[in-house]
Parts: structure tokens; C-alpha cells; sequence
């Protein structure tokens, strides 16, 4: 689910809780390390998460935030702020010329430049939280 953060808005406050449940704790961050990704560069969006009026001479950011049961996607189009909710069960991800992010058809396609290089190990351990939630183990290495 897509949202308009821009402001405080509600319904994306239950429907994060409910989905990908409530933000790590301060000494759950600290064990961590970090629990959110430094930007990414977006080239492509999908048609339905496209945000109206995209600003195409701007450069898109985005960024990930890592949540107990689920991945918040938050990218800006000029001064509005959408969140995207994606429970682990639904999140795909593709690792190929461009690295996307896919769910329930949607997806967002980041470069792979020096931002993305930066994020290596921020992917790494999103896609070690997935596993482990998923109990994915025939994964392991």
C-alpha cells in the first residue's frame, strides 16, 4: 500500500502497525546497527506506484526502513513524501543491471551506482531480517 506521508496521516500509522508492525526499539536499533538504508537513486517506477505529476528533470530518491514483520519504502516527488508498506511475505527482489524492489505487481527500480554500492550491507541484512521472519533456512549458505 502506497501512501501520502507528507503529512502525519492516520490510516498509514494502523495499516504500518498492522502490516509490518511498530518501528524497532532503541536498543533493538543499537544491536542492529541501523534499521534504515541510506538513499538510493530511482530510475524506473511501475505505473500504479508512480506518484502524479512526476517531476522527471528532478533526480528520486529513496530509502528503506527495516521493520519487524515488513520493508517501508519512502521516496519524495517534490515536496510530497509516499510511503510504500511491503510485508516480507509479499517483498521480491531482483538484483540484475538495476536493483528493484517488487510487490503485488508494483515495483521500483534503483541504479546501481555509488549509493547503491554504499547499501550492500543494509540489503544484506534486509534480506537476512526476510529469511529469518519467513524461517527461510534453505536459503543459508
Amino acid at each position: 500500500m502506497v501512501f501520502n506521508t507528507s503529512y502525519k496521516n492516520i490510516d498509514y500509522t494502523k495499516e504500518s502497525i498492522n502490516l509490518v508492525g511498530k518501528a524497532f526499539s532503541f536498543l533493538e536499533k543499537l544491536k542492529m546497527g541501523s534499521v534504515g538504508s541510506s538513499r538510493l537513486v530511482v530510475s524506473e517506477f511501475s505505473p500504479k506506484l508512480k506518484p502524479k505529476n512526476l517531476d522527471t528533470i528532478a533526480v528520486n530518491y529513496t530509502n528503506i526502513e527495516l521493520r519487524p514483520k515488513g520493508i517501508i519504502v519512502h521516496f519524495t516527488n517534490r515536496l510530497e513524501r509516499y510511503s510504500w508498506i511491503i510485508p516480507y511475505y509479499r517483498l521480491v527482489i531482483y538484483n540484475a543491471q538495476t536493483f528493484s524492489i517488487h510487490a503485488n505487481g508494483n515495483f521500483i527500480k534503483c541504479s546501481k551506482n555509488k549509493n547503491y554500492t554504499n547499501n550492500k550491507k543494509f540489503i544484506e541484512k534486509m534480506i537476512d531480517l526476510k529469511n529469518a521472519f519467513l524461517n527461510l533456512s534453505y536459503y543459508d549458505s
